[in-house]
This record gives C-alpha cells, structure tokens and sequence, in this order.
C-alpha cells in the first residue's frame, strides 16, 4: 500500500529481515524507462538471461521484506541517482512499465520522488551487475554512502537499433479506386460507341458487313499473341502485372477506339458536306485521326502515370503502357480494315493483310510510344518544367509521326504506289532503331535495380545470391523451372519494386519534391522479409 507521493509509509512492529543479494526482478531501470512489451530481453535493458541488470543503489524498488527509510536514510547525496535536468517525470501514460515489468511485489514500497521516471523514449544504457548487497542497516543506524555508477558517455550506448517492420496502408488506394472507376466508364462508353457505329455500317451494307468484320477479326486478333509477347520479353527485369497490361490493352481496343471513331466521323462527315468528299477525307485521316487517336490511347497511359503510381517507374514502363494501348487499339482498327478489304476480294485482303499485320503492325505503338516516353521521363525527373513539358512534347511529337505517315498516301492516292516502298522501307528502319533503343533503355533499369539493391545486401536484408537472381536477365524464368515457382517470381518483383521506389525517392529528394515512392519502401521490405521466410521453408535440403 503507497500514499500519494509514491512512498511507502512506516509500519512500526514489522520485523526486519537481513538484508538479501539484490535480485534483478525486483529493479526498474535506472530513470524507469517505459519497457515495450513484446521486444526481446537481451540489448533492451535486461540481461541475456532475460532478467534486467542490477541498478545502483536509489534506483528502482525495495526489496522484499524493507519499509521506508527513515527521515534522512535511504538516500543518495545531492548529485548523485538524479536524472539529469530535462529528464523530470514523463507525461501521463509514458515512464511507467507494464505489469510484470519493474514492479515489486504487493506490499513493498517505490523509490523515492523524482527516482524511476525518464523522458519519453529514454531507454537507460545497459550497466554490468552489481555485487551482492550485505545486510541492510537497522532502524536508527546511518545509511552507508554508496558511490554513484559511471554512466557511460551517451544515454543510448550499448543498445542495438530495434527495428519494427510492419505493414502500412496502402497509401494510394484511393487514387487507385478513382482510376479504376473512370477505367471502368471509359469501357463501357467506348464499348457502347463501337457497338452503335458497327450497328450503321450493318445496317448501311445490308448485312454483309457482318460477315466479312467475322473474317476481318480472324486475320486481326491471332498474330496479337505474336505481338504482345515481344514486349513482355523485352520487359525483364520488372515485368508489369498481367492485369495492368490487360486494362491497357482493353482501353485501346474498346475506349480508345470508340471515342475516336466518334471524333473522326464527325469531322469526316462536316468536312465533306462543306468542302467535299476529298478534303473531308484528307482532314480526317491527317489532322483528326492523329490528334484523336494518340490523345484517348495516351489517356490510357495517363491513368497508369497517376492512378497506378508503383506499377509505373519510368521510360521503359511509359512504353510498355503505350504498347498495350496501341495495340489493342490497332488490333480492332485492323478488324474493320480487313472487313472492308474482304468486301473487296481476297487479293485486296491478302495485300492489307501483309501491309497491316506484316509490315507494320508495330507503327500504331511508335507514334504513341512517344507520348509513353513523355510521360516515363516526368515519372524520372524531379523538376516541375519537365514534368509537365515531357508529356506534352511526347504526345505532339506521336502526332506529328501519325500525322505524316498518314498525309502522303491519303494525299497522293494511287500516285503514291511508286514511292510506297522506299517510304515504307524508311518507317521499317525507324521503327528497328526504335526497338534499340529501347533494349538500351532496359539495360540500364537492370543497373538502376542492382545499384539500388547493393545497400539491402550490405544491411542483411538480402543475400550477395539473392541480388543476382532478382537482377538476372532470366531469374524470372529460373524460379518458373527451379523450386522457387511463383513464391521466387514475386521475391523479384518485391526486389526490383524495392530499388525502383527507392531510385524515385532519391531523385525526389535531390530536387526537394515529395513521392509517392518513399511510403512503398517499408511494405516492400516487409513483403520481401515475408517472401525469404517462405523460400527458406521450401528450399531443397
């Protein structure tokens, strides 16, 4: 039982006890630290042996058995046993152990005021153990002078770093949501659009339109799986989620188209009324269709820049993006091509079908690609002019491709067959150096990823093996045929996401700028140290 002010008051007639050895559970730590449940005993103010170290004299609790001192006894001279100015009482709630923690048993007493508190936070430095303590003095008889301990020359000596890993929120989930709603109505408004404008040109060709658009996807969507394999191999060493390739596509092949045959048909069919056929048809493919086309499969790489900001890293992830979207978009202009191309016989088909699907399949993901890139080097730069620039230079720039590539056969018409070669020999040469590029610009991911990952080798959180799998060019391919299976191919994703996030947030910090990025580092150490466990449990003995 205590009073008020913490003491434990006299109990005349009590016998008294010799005093025993000091035992260590029955001290606080010096100041009385607040002691954190759940940390382990060694390095955290207890010894190895899970018992706390012996504190001197005027610090923590009575032993068992003892009162209070009488006036005068029982205390340390001025000086000595105080907490040093500035670590008074901590607040309400801090400075106190937990139950089981610092405590003497019921009917023992506390250390004197202004003993047993500490700031918040303090954690006091481990001291060696005391020698056992000879009997205590007797009522009346003065209290021997007991040399302070030595405190060592920083409070915090002596202690491992304690890290806590644990998983945070989300913290773009509801950016994530947002996109993924307007994603949504972007679909069904461009499915609704292509569905209306098929119905017309059914209805307008008396049926047979239906029939030859059948034969049209048959020679449009089979060589797709030729075409998206490339970029995905080419993408190694962070492939982006199935399903983020699979929203980009379905935005090219259903919103982007439909908006687009909405805006081309409207200009197509003002132009002609108003200056003829010719022109409407000029403007249309030259200035309309390049402008309308490139901004809807753009937004689509827009939505992955700002919606999905841990699944977009760069120029490489701009890309890819813009690939997916323009592919899918080409894929059901091709539809509609091939269809047209039927109605007119096969040798016409068979000529679209190798200058289309053969020739150029790949011109639809150049011109946008541009914008892909624009918005990749905003994602790498930390200054605000580039960030708004790049994007917009890499979308007029796609234009200005789609727009040329589509003037001079449209302008020049049959007197465009002797030419057509050497010009299309030119875009074939482009479109090749532009391919090259971009397995540069895949390399030099790769050594981002490892230069960023050498650290979490050096701190323990990976091994020297471990950095090499998750930066080998065929490490993804390797765990698919090794023991690792789909546990090592999210190890390298959680690997490569770790060094990217942590690349972003050091080019935002060299431009002062706050990212996304930096609150995607400790879920992903936390994914990571997951991941590792499971591996070690399935490792081959």
């Amino acid at each position: 039982m205590h009073n008020a002010h913490g003491h434990r008051p006299d109990f005349p007639g009590l016998p008294q006890q010799p005093r025993p050895a000091e035992r260590p559970s029955e001290h606080a730590q010096p100041g009385g630290g607040q002691v954190r449940p759940g940390y382990p005993a060694h390095g955290a103010g207890q010894l190895s042996s899970g018992q706390p170290p012996h504190w001197p004299p005027g610090h923590g609790q009575a032993p068992p058995g003892h009162g209070h001192a009488p006036p005068g006894h029982g205390h340390a001279p001025p000086g000595h046993g105080q907490a040093p100015p500035g670590h008074g009482q901590a607040p309400p709630g801090h400075g106190q152990a937990p139950p089981g923690h610092g405590q003497a048993p019921p009917g023992h007493g506390h250390a004197p005021p202004g003993h047993g508190h500490a700031p918040p936070g303090y954690w006091p430095p481990a001291r060696a153990p005391m020698p056992a303590q000879g009997p205590a003095p007797q009522h009346g008889a003065p209290a021997p002078h007991r040399a302070a301990q030595p405190a060592p020359a920083h409070p915090h000596a002596g202690y491992p770093a304690i890290v806590r890993v644990t998983r945070r929120p989300d913290p773009d989930r509801r950016r994530r949501i947002a996109g993924l709603w307007l994603w949504a109505n972007g679909i069904i408004a461009g499915a609704v659009l292509n569905v209306i404008f098929t119905l017309f040109g059914v209805l307008e060709s008396g049926g047979s339109m239906l029939r030859a658009m059948l034969v049209g996807a048959l020679f449009a969507f089979p060589p797709l799986v030729l075409y998206l394999f490339v970029p995905m191999v080419i993408d190694r060493y962070d492939p982006e989620p199935w399903w983020c390739l699979l929203m980009a596509f379905l935005w090219g092949a259903l919103a982007a188209t439909g908006f687009s045959i909405l805006i081309n048909t409207g200009v197509h069919v003002g132009v002609s009324s108003n200056f003829g056929e010719p022109v409407g048809e000029l403007v249309s493919a030259s200035v309309s269709a390049p402008f309308a086309e490139e901004l809807f499969k753009g937004l689509g790489v827009f939505g992955f820049f700002y919606f999905l900001r841990r699944e977009f890293d760069g120029i490489v992830d701009g890309i890819i993006y813009a690939t997916f979207c323009a592919l899918g978009f080409a894929a059901v202009e091709n539809v509609l091509y091939y269809a047209r191309a039927s109605m007119q016989g096969s040798d016409v088909l068979a000529g679209t079908f190798v200058l289309r699907g053969v020739f150029t399949p790949w011109l639809h993901p150049l011109f946008t690609s541009m914008t892909g890139i624009g918005f990749g080097l905003a994602r790498e730069s930390s200054k605000t002019w580039v960030r708004v620039a790049a994007p917009i230079g890499g979308y007029l720039l796609g234009v200005a491709l789609h727009a040329v590539w589509n003037f001079l056969p449209t302008a020049l018409g049959r007197a465009m067959g002797d030419l057509f070669m050497p010009w299309l020999l030119l875009w074939l040469c482009f479109v090749a150096s532009f391919f090259g590029i971009i397995v540069a610009l895949v390399i030099r991911k790769g050594w981002v990823i490892r230069d960023h990952l050498r650290d979490e080798v050096a701190l323990g959180m990976l091994t020297q093996d471990e950095l090499e799998l998750v930066c080998s060019p065929i490490g993804r391919l390797r765990c698919t045929l090794g023991w690792r299976g789909a546990t090592g191919r999210s190890f390298i994703r959680a690997g490569a996401r770790l060094a990217l996030s942590k690349w972003h947030t050091a080019r935002a910090l060299e431009g002062r700028n706050r990212t996304l990025s930096a609150d995607f580092i400790g879920p992903l150490r936390h994914e990571i140290a997951q991941l590792r466990q499971e591996l070690l449990a399935r490792a081959p003995r």
